[in-house]
């Protein structure tokens, strides 16, 4: 689960990316309202290992590492 606050309506998209820069999936491309988000994605197709989530709105860039364990 990948959660995020919006101050304010704007442009989103939220994308995973693998450890060499590879975009693996895009969770959110969309408009939304200002507010309180939580999102769940279904890894059971990636593979163990980590991966950096990025998150884009407004003139906000946001990057985390994650590690996915199975």
């Amino acid at each position: 689960t990948i959660k995020y606050d919006l101050p304010n309506t704007s442009d989103v998209s939220l994308i995973i990316y693998d450890i060499l820069g590879r975009k693996v999936k895009e969770l959110v491309n969309t408009k939304q309202q200002a507010g309180r988000y939580e999102i769940q994605f279904n890894a059971s197709n990636l593979a163990s290992g980590v991966y950096i989530y990025q998150l884009v709105a407004e003139k906000y860039i946001i990057s985390k590492k994650m590690i996915l364990l199975k």
